[in-house]
C-alpha cells in the first residue's frame, strides 16, 4: 500500500476522512491515501476522536499509540502508529 510508510517511530498512514457516513469503515485506497468513512461529524474534534478509536479497534492496539501528525482540521490526515511494523498494519487494513 503506497499510503503507508515505515519510520523509526512506527508507521505513518496517509488518510482521506469522510465524516457523517452511515457507518465506520475502511473503503480502500484513494490516490495516495487510505479512505476511511466515519459516522462522527467534523466538529469539535469528534471526527478525530472517532478516527483514533476506530483505528485502535481495527488494529487491536492502544489509543495511546495513535497520534495525528497533520490535518487536525482537514479531511486529509497523516497519522503515526507508534511501535508497530508496516507488515502488521497492512494485514489489518486489507
Amino acid at each position: 500500500m503506497k499510503c503507508i510508510s515505515q519510520t523509526k517511530e512506527g508507521v505513518i498512514i496517509k488518510l482521506r476522512i469522510i465524516p457523517r457516513a452511515s457507518k465506520n469503515e475502511i473503503c480502500g485506497e484513494l490516490g495516495d491515501a487510505l479512505k476511511i468513512k466515519l459516522q462522527a461529524p467534523p466538529v469539535e474534534g469528534k471526527a478525530n476522536k472517532a478516527l483514533i478509536e476506530f483505528l485502535a479497534d481495527t488494529l487491536d492496539i492502544s489509543r495511546n499509540q495513535i497520534s495525528i501528525l497533520s490535518g487536525d482540521t482537514g479531511r486529509n490526515k497523516r497519522v503515526l502508529i507508534a511501535g508497530v511494523a508496516i507488515k502488521d498494519i497492512e494485514v489489518s487494513l486489507t
